[in-house]
């Protein structure tokens, strides 16, 4: 039987924490116990600090060793160990106690149930909590999580954005881009109808969100106005990470972002990018014509992506007007130019294009013609109609010819990447945000928001970001070892919240029997399983 004694040294008046494991005595025929000096008592949080130098891993065993219960509890623990792992290992625990030093355990709590109890609303949280062990131990009511939520400051949001920031590779891409997010409230300032990405019929706020490429962990975020489009939110971002400390970052934007000011911002904040660009801009079209039979030799195939790939430099016509000394710089800009085609695309894209104009032709010629299609029957055929020969629908070939003329290119600039299929890599990463995004509507309940208050909402949202960062490392880790073949995150998660603990006062916390599957599963996501705190 394992129990933490407490004792004072009456000189120094320090208290001392010992590990005491009972035995029997063979000899003297009576119970015995072996003391073992964990820690000294903190006279203020009654926290046990570790006498001696320890590595981290090892403080943090010893203080889940010593965690005592009021009462005695059987819980579901499997899970929610992972998650504490996860939150040691990213140091999410670590900067949400430096920001929020009263309701981290609160907050971490909260992002584990909306992790585990996928799509139910946070009312139903007091009865996941009192089955599951987790930071806080105790229940949250809807009233108290509302407190919270309105609890969390800007200025302990920005400070946390900054220290998890700092944890990332510095040298790293980072994925931004926006979704809408629907609302049915009337009382938030920033809920307006825009371009919805969901098409519902809904006022919505729109989130921005960056997300780096390699550690695959977002670690920003911002709330917009829902009429915002996508394009005007760079200048912002940019004005936020120099506030942060983020004077020199390399980030990824998809077309709707590109725009001559968002280019000579990023140059004029010395950022390196990527970004996606439209054929039809006259510095891609002039520089693909000249390119266009040059870039399909075989020597810029590339099998892997079966795709030509061809390169150029360019420069960029950088303009920076200085209002306070009256005068306007403009320079010439190093950049590349990216260009590709894909056979398979393009193919793709020309049959659906023929089955469109297969349909408008039986149209024209059954004379049953659709009002919304008026402007295409125009620009690709034209209709003859004569006494004695009927209606004649001709096609206009060189309007086909010139639609089809661009399926399958597409391009790329960047002012630091100057191999076409790293920047291909890159780019092609940037389907982690969108998969964020799913995860943050789908899993975290975020697809209908439903709060009252401008204060609950940024709280809200800021739980459900620190939610969202745990699943994308456990992402990131099924991903990497190919878990995704055999489970689905929910079937996972599942798994290992099978496991039980057994907390009674005074005692450590027991963990309860772990089969081979889930043992499996841990080291699988590098993790060492519970068992060893038995």
């Amino acid at each position: 039987m394992v129990a933490i004694v407490y004792q004072t040294n009456k000189k120094t008046g320090l208290t001392y924490a010992y590990e005491s494991v009972s035995y029997w005595d063979k000899e003297k025929k009576q119970s015995r116990a072996r003391r073992k000096c964990i820690g000294r008592v903190d006279p203020e949080t009654k926290e046990i600090i570790p006498t001696r130098k320890r590595k981290k891993a090892d403080v943090d065993t010893v203080r889940q060793k010593t965690k005592t219960a009021k009462v005695a509890t059987r819980n579901f623990y499997g899970a929610t160990y992972l998650f504490d792992y996860i939150g040691k290992e990213t140091g999410i625990a670590d900067d949400l106690k430096t920001c929020f030093p009263d309701s981290y355990r609160q907050i971490l709590s909260l992002a584990y149930y909306l992790i585990l109890e996928d799509r139910n609303p946070l009312s139903r949280f007091p009865r996941w909590a009192s089955t599951h062990q987790h930071p806080f131990g105790e229940i949250i009511s809807s009233q108290r999580s509302s407190e919270l939520f309105a609890s969390i400051s800007e200025d302990a949001r920005q400070r946390f954005f900054h220290l998890q920031g700092k944890r990332r590779l510095e040298k790293e891409y980072l994925a931004y881009d926006c979704t809408s997010v629907s609302s049915y409230s009337k009382c938030l300032r920033q809920v307006r109808y825009g371009k919805n990405k969901d098409h519902d019929p809904l006022p919505q706020i729109n989130l921005a969100l960056l997300f780096g490429q390699q550690s695959r962990l977002p670690f920003y975020y911002r709330k917009l106005a829902g009429n915002i489009p996508d394009v005007k939110t760079l200048k912002k971002l940019l004005s936020d990470m120099n506030a942060l400390g983020y004077s020199k970052i390399k980030i990824v934007l998809d077309r709707g972002f590109f725009s001559t000011a968002n280019i000579n911002d990023l140059y004029r904040h010395h950022m390196k990018f990527l970004v996606a660009i439209r054929l039809s801009l006259k510095m891609v079209k002039s520089h693909l014509d000249l390119v266009r039979e040059q870039m399909r030799d075989w020597r810029n195939f590339h099998q892997g992506y079966n795709l030509y790939a061809f390169s150029l430099p360019i420069t960029w016509d950088y303009t920076q007007v200085r209002p306070r000394k009256g005068d306007t710089i403009r320079e010439k800009r190093r950049m590349y130019l990216h260009l590709y085609h894909s056979p398979e695309r393009a193919l793709e894209s020309e049959m659906s294009f023929n089955r469109v104009m297969g349909e408008l032709q039986r149209e024209l010629e059954s004379g049953h013609r659709h009002p919304d299609h008026e402007k295409l029957y125009s620009k690709y055929f034209e209709v003859k109609t004569t006494p004695a020969r009927g209606t004649k629908v001709i096609a206009k070939e060189g309007a086909m010819a010139e639609a089809k003329r661009n399926y399958g290119y597409f391009a790329l600039i960047s002012n630091e990447i100057k191999n076409p299929i790293k920047a291909l890599e890159v780019y092609r990463n940037k389907d982690l945000v969108e998969k964020a995004f799913n995860n943050l509507k789908e899993r975290l309940n975020s697809r209908r928001l439903a709060v009252s208050s401008e204060k609950s909402l940024d709280g809200k949202l800021f739980v459900q970001f620190i939610a969202l960062i745990f699943l994308s490392y456990i992402n990131k880790k099924m991903q990497e070892q190919d878990l995704f073949k055999k489970f689905t995150m929910q079937e996972l998660l599942d798994e290992l919240d099978l496991i039980e603990c057994f907390a009674a006062p005074g005692h450590r916390l027991q963990v309860g029997e772990i089969t081979k599957k889930q043992a499996e599963l841990y080291a699988q996501l590098g993790v060492e399983p519970p068992a060893s705190l038995q």
